[in-house]
């Protein structure tokens, strides 16, 4: 445990309670491809997608088949839930949203 001092401020460099080592590490660029590449599997393939857009934790999307959505690989992929209404597709990623979506923006 390092102690830090700014501006009066301390700083206590200590591990996060609660959170396991292996969700601490930053999500490499290639694991972020290979998430991407798995969710457009699940939502139907990237001819199905009309739009992607990352919220704070998920995936709004608007596909052209509701019934092409497959949910299974769609967790299998990470996602924490999937809500469907209609055409629109919300896929609960986590954090990881805004990334993801841009990925599969450039895949578009």
């Amino acid at each position: 445990m390092a102690l830090r001092r700014w501006a009066g401020v301390v700083n206590v460099d200590e591990p996060l309670a609660g959170i396991p080592e292996s969700r601490r590490a930053e999500t490499t660029g290639v694991d972020m491809a290979s998430k991407a590449e798995k969710i457009v599997t699940g939502l139907g393939g990237l001819d199905n997608i009309i739009e992607v857009e990352g919220c704070i934790t998920r995936l709004r999307t608007e596909v052209k088949d509701p019934s092409l959505v497959d949910e299974a690989v769609l967790k299998a992929a990470g996602a924490h839930g999937v809500v469907k209404m209609g055409s629109a597709i919300q896929v609960v990623i986590g954090t990881d949203a805004d990334p993801v979506a841009a990925d599969i923006e450039d895949m578009m």
